[in-house]
């Protein structure tokens, strides 16, 4: 896969990770089942990206069996937990949208309030990834 290829990827999964944050906040009070089915898909976007940015071993496993699995998701984000020398952080940011996509979605127990407490950890996790990202490609182009 060539550079451009590489980052276009990434840049789609932040673009997809930016409007499932903005659609999940806009529906937490409104249907919080499709708000944290939405923030869980933008916290694993935001983890896909940064695990193509970093070449993690988790994506040529996905892209070999065609798809991301939970395991690979976990070990990618303790693998970025390492690399970015976050320790518990990204990991607490990871369980958060976990628990959003099983409690809230799959579920359906998690009311708002409950969502609206704890939405600023997938926030975070994609903030981390956009800027990760940013400054990656600065470092690049110097």
């Amino acid at each position: 896969m060539s550079t451009y290829q590489r980052f276009s990827e990434i840049t789609k999964h932040i673009e997809l990770a930016e409007k499932f944050l903005a659609e999940g906040r806009e529906l937490i009070d409104k249907d919080p089942v499709q708000a944290s089915e939405k923030l869980y898909k933008a916290a694993e976007e935001a983890v896909k990206a940064l695990a193509k940015l970093f070449n993690l071993p988790q994506v040529e496993e996905a892209e070999k069996i065609g798809r991301w699995r939970a395991d690979l998701l976990y070990n990618a984000v303790t693998a970025l937990s390492t690399l970015l020398k976050l320790g518990e952080e990204i990991r607490s940011w990871w369980r958060t949208a976990w628990f959003f996509h099983v409690e809230g979605f799959h579920e359906a127990r998690l009311e708002s309030t409950h969502i609206a407490a704890d939405y600023r950890d997938v926030e975070n996790l994609v903030n981390l990834a956009k800027k990760t990202i940013q400054e990656f490609l600065r470092r690049g182009q110097r």
